[in-house]
């Protein structure tokens, strides 16, 4: 059935829109690419790989979910991962054109707090730690292991964008990730019993 077909008895005014996102566009086909207030930029420029390393931390902590991580921390990484989405469009918009009110755009003080707050609630669940560890264990154990050093990175190549280019809130919150993503990692092995092997 045509478009046209689908909209009789619907008025003039109906018009069918196809809702499906088209994957690719070609316009990076030459090696560039837009940021959010339509600048086109390499897509070996500073602010392209930093985001980058933030959709990779993100895939990373997917992956930690898909390997099992316990009901409560999947539900708590899948939060992570839209505050991640939320902080790669952050550093996508050199020229702060998300309006305010977009909140799901937002990286905010509450938002570090509570990453603070399960980090404190699952220390208490795990003896101290005495000394270093070798990353490893369990599947999501090692796999949030691997993503808590790509949440360096991610924060490394933020931080190399200059101070003033990024809101600081972005780098704490990075700092705070990486922290929890060690604990996380832990509390992972702890609860499977998985034994903490130390340098």
């Amino acid at each position: 059935m045509s478009a046209r077909g689908c909209c009789v008895g619907l008025g003039p005014d109906v018009r069918i829109y196809n809702s499906r996102v088209k994957i690719y566009t070609k316009t990076g086909d030459s090696g560039d690419t837009s940021l959010f207030d339509n600048t086109r930029v390499s897509k070996a420029d500073s602010r392209v790989d930093a985001y980058g390393e933030v959709d990779e931390l993100n895939a990373c902590l997917g992956a930690a979910r898909a390997a099992g991580v316990g009901i409560d921390l999947a539900a708590s990484l899948e939060s992570i991962q839209k505050d991640l989405f939320a902080l790669g469009a952050r550093l996508a918009d050199p020229s702060v054109r998300i309006a305010p009110r977009i909140t799901k755009a937002a990286i905010t003080v509450e938002a570090v707090e509570r990453l603070e707050q399960l980090i404190d609630r699952l220390e208490i669940e795990m003896p101290p730690l005495r000394s270093f560890i070798l990353p490893g264990g369990s599947i999501g154990g090692a796999l949030l292991h691997l993503a808590r050093t790509v949440c360096r990175r991610a924060e490394r190549r933020v931080i190399a964008l200059g101070s003033g280019v990024v809101d600081p809130i972005l780098v704490v919150y990075l700092n705070r990730l990486s922290d929890l993503l060690f604990v996380m990692a832990r509390a992972v092995n702890h609860r499977a019993g998985e034994p903490e092997v130390e340098w």
